[in-house]
């Protein structure tokens, strides 16, 4: 039997029509969202299937509607193939999806876990208005290279490499002016540049006090042992225990994202098999380019 790991997507994984067929066939999804409209205070669900793209796209509501709609594909293998639930050992998820991680590992129940994930989206919202920013994936460049663009857009605004995803994946994160310069320098070294639907410059110092309103929030929320560990992509090493998990996801808001260096650590502990259970198929790409003969599996929203 291989060993096994769940990963669940973070932002920027939401579509329109998300989890319609899931809510059409599954009970326990379609339950998710009514119990996620009684916390938010409206239709989730409605927008994950209606949208506008918009207004999905905004963090407040698409960290939400991720969150949601990820375990409602759990739900969707619960119901299809239990056996595999029980033979996951570890579980990680990129950004905004570890809180997931963290719900499947028992770590926070389903309402604390939206409670918490509704702060952060209100919160990272907040602080991306507050400053014009954004966020572009630079592909097919070595990170030394990616390094010296950092350097060149960083004259021109405030800028970082926010998320170490995979080889020849790298995203950037900063000011609208310092984005738009790295996108033009990344063209002209060869590479190409992706702005990704996100609202602002999340994974650095510009969230601030996004950091402080999660803190407040995460202490007011309960956590307990996690019954498998949950990787972290702060520091890019399993947890279980709250007092390690709470400031990580703090500084998550503002610290890069170690995704490549938690999914090969995660081999090196001998997982063979990854399952990605969420909107899109974003993680299997990743996993493509970190190890092609990963035996890799998707349940999507």
């Amino acid at each position: 039997m291989s060993r096994t790991a769940f990963l669940f997507p973070g932002q920027g994984a939401q579509t329109v029509g998300m989890a319609k067929a899931l809510c059409e066939t599954v009970p326990a999804a379609r339950d998710l969202f009514a119990r996620a409209a009684d916390i938010l205070g409206y239709d989730l669900l409605k927008l994950c299937i209606e949208g506008p793209a918009e207004i999905l796209n905004a963090t407040d509501i698409s960290q939400p509607a991720i969150f949601v709609a990820s375990l409602a594909a759990l739900e969707s293998l619960g119901a299809s193939d239990p056996a595999l639930i029980d033979e996951c050992e570890c579980t990680a998820g990129l950004s905004l999806g570890e809180y997931t991680a963290l719900v499947f590992a028992g770590a926070m129940s389903f309402e604390d876990g939206l409670r918490v994930v509704k702060v952060r989206g209100e919160a990272m919202q907040a602080a991306s208005e507050a400053t014009p920013s954004a966020m572009t994936s630079v592909l097919t460049l070595d990170q030394p290279v990616v390094e010296q663009i950092v350097r060149e857009a960083g004259l021109l605004g405030r800028i970082r490499l926010a998320n170490y995803l995979c080889p020849g994946n790298l995203v950037l994160s900063g000011e609208v002016a310092a984005i738009a310069k790295a996108e033009e320098l990344a063209a002209a070294k060869g590479g190409m540049a992706k702005r990704l639907s996100v609202s602002g410059a999340f994974h650095t110092d510009i969230m601030k006090p996004a950091d402080d309103e999660l803190a407040a929030v995460l202490d007011r929320a309960t956590l307990s042992v996690a019954r498998i560990p949950v990787w972290s992509n702060t520091d890019g090493y399993p947890h279980t225990l709250p007092d390690e998990i709470r400031p990580l996801l703090v500084r998550q808001v503002v610290e890069s994202v170690l995704w490549e260096a938690t999914m090969r650590r995660m081999l090196e502990s001998g997982i063979e098999r990854f399952v990605e259970i969420g909107p899109g198929r974003v993680l299997a790409g990743l996993m493509k380019r970190i190890n092609r003969k990963t035996d890799f599996r998707n349940i999507t929203a």
